[in-house]
């Protein structure tokens, strides 16, 4: 079993391939936004990044549904999967590769991977007898059903008994393999409570899974007999290396796994751990490929503390969100507020006062007064003033020097909450240490120097603050850095991570006399609720 190799400078990085059975929600939008600032991030730290997201097309759902509404499966998975496309770009999203499972060379792939694993001897005709969830895809052991055999996930559907010849893959093979893994691995499954839910359920032993169904024609023929389909979790889950290929690569396993494999962190729903964390690795061990980095299971999203959902008439559309606030609120307030890996909460209120506060009292405010008063009191420029001017001691300057770092780390391990929340402990303290110092008190008692050292600590710290912020907000984040006298655009990543490295622009104390400050505007406005 081959691991990670952490001496490349790659990084790649997942989220889930959303299912097309309905349109993107807020529940896709999430762990979606979460990548995206994690692919942000690598790339400031200088690492070569792909970040792969897509749609998931096969299976009896999308067959089910499709027909329901008089239309083939692919047309209904092209209307679908473009809609995620046009969510993603009004997200800010910057992905790498867009992966449809739909993909011809995807057909490719799977059939490659089938062959390695039948060659293996892993792969068998049986009898499939049991509960199956059409909704998951899946079967459900009877330990897991809820009353009136009904799915744990999808609870107001009751389950249907199988009774039919499929083929399985040997899971019960790889039950002591699975359990070496997780007492090897501890960060193999994030967090913490999510590998105790994986390790309890596979000590309980595991089953042979099934790989194939019959009566169902939308998805791609098992390659040693096509009279079955193949099982559309075996083939979704393979769309993250079929995404690895470069456009003109001829779809080979051996072109997909060149460069970027393996993955180094897998994002998911906790509804779909099992087959990221089970099923998966089990699957690539089979294959001899080497294993994933991470699998982090995130949580789920409620709105006003309820359970989101059609009947309930209290989903939360992404795109009116996004129209109605901007993509930088709506990324700030679902990084921030919520701790990826624990279920969160959406309440309107609740958002405008956080951004309000945050963004537009808090850090918009600090720079916009700073700068004002660079212009009224310093003729528009900190000429004299530079990082070694500021003692040691400056109590801003002390918060500023750790604080790269300790973003730094919050960020890898996908604390981003932790991460904003110290970024916006600095902006708070500049605020108090405005108040405290007086500026408009020095420049009247003629202490030109201790004037102008306040506004650059200030400045400097809206700076890193920026900075830090950039992977989150990058809309604002380039505001603040334009107005700085930097020419910076943070959505173009390619040039932001060579002309501001983590390793520079990370640390406190960069700004300095050549920089030609701007005029202040506002970067954020207040909302008023309607």
């Amino acid at each position: 079993m081959s691991l990670v190799d952490k001496t490349k400078n790659t990084f790649a990085l997942t989220t889930p391939l959303y299912y097309v059975n309905g349109l993107p929600h807020i529940g896709s939008a999430y762990p979606t936004m979460a990548a995206d600032v994690m692919a942000r991030f690598q790339r400031l730290l200088g690492r070569q990044v792909i970040f792969v997201t897509g749609t998931d097309e096969h299976g009896q759902k999308i067959q089910q549904t499709a027909e329901s509404k008089g239309i083939e499966p692919q047309k209904f998975s092209n209307q679908i999967s473009a809609e995620f496309v046009s969510l993603w770009k009004l997200l800010n999203i910057q992905y790498d590769r867009f992966i449809r499972t739909t993909d011809i060379r995807h057909e490719f792939i799977v059939k490659e991977f089938y062959n390695r694993v039948l060659q293996k001897g892993d792969i068998y005709l049986g009898q499939q007898k049991g509960w199956y969830c059409v909704a998951c895809e899946e079967f459900k052991e009877e330990r897991e059903l809820l009353e009136g055999h009904r799915c744990p996930i999808h609870t107001n559907k009751e389950v249907e008994w199988r009774d039919e010849e499929n083929y399985f893959f040997r899971l019960s093979k790889y039950q002591n393999h699975l359990e070496e893994l997780y007492q090897s691995r501890l960060d193999f499954i994030q967090p913490e409570s999510r590998r105790n839910e994986v390790v309890n359920f596979v000590k309980g032993g595991l089953q042979d899974f099934s790989i194939s169904r019959v009566n169902v024609e939308w998805g791609f023929p098992v390659p040693s007999d096509p009279k079955h389909t193949l099982y559309v979790w075996f083939d979704a889950l393979l769309g993250y290396i079929t995404a690895l290929l470069e456009p003109d690569d001829e779809p080979t396993l051996e072109n997909a796994l060149a460069k970027w494999y393996p993955i180094n962190l897998h994002l998911i729903g906790k509804d779909i751990l099992r087959f990221h964390a089970v099923y998966w690795p089990a699957m690539l061990m089979s294959a001899d490929l080497a294993l994933p980095e991470r699998v982090f299971g995130h949580g789920f999203l409620t709105k006003d503390g309820q359970k989101m959902g059609k009947s309930m008439g209290n989903t939360i559309d992404p795109i009116a969100l996004v129209e109605k606030y901007g993509s930088d609120a709506v990324r700030y307030y679902f990084i921030k507020e919520i701790g990826f890996g624990k279920d969160g909460d959406f309440n309107e209120v609740r958002f405008v006062e956080v951004l309000n506060a945050d963004l537009a009292k808090n850090l918009g405010n600090l720079l916009n007064r700073t700068l004002k008063m660079v212009k009224k009191y310093c003729a528009g420029n900190l000429a004299s003033i530079a990082n070694e001017n500021i003692p040691q001691d400056n109590p801003i300057k002390a918060i500023g020097l750790q604080l790269g770092e300790q973003v730094k780390t919050s960020y890898e391990v996908l604390a981003f909450d932790r991460g904003c929340e110290a970024i916006l402990r600095l902006s708070q303290a500049c605020n108090k240490y405005i108040d405290e110092q007086a500026p408009w008190s020095l420049y009247k008692q003629g202490q030109q120097q201790e004037l102008e050292q306040v506004l650059y600590v200030v400045l400097e710290s809206v700076r890193l603050a920026a900075y830090l912020l950039s992977p989150v907000i990058p809309n604002i984040s380039s505001d603040i850095y334009q107005q700085l006298g930097f020419e910076i655009d943070f959505n173009n990543q390619t040039e932001a991570a060579s002309v501001l490295p983590f390793a520079v622009h990370g640390n406190w104390g960069l700004l300095s006399s050549e920089q030609q400050l701007g005029e202040a505007k506002p970067i954020f406005q207040s909302i008023e609720l309607d």
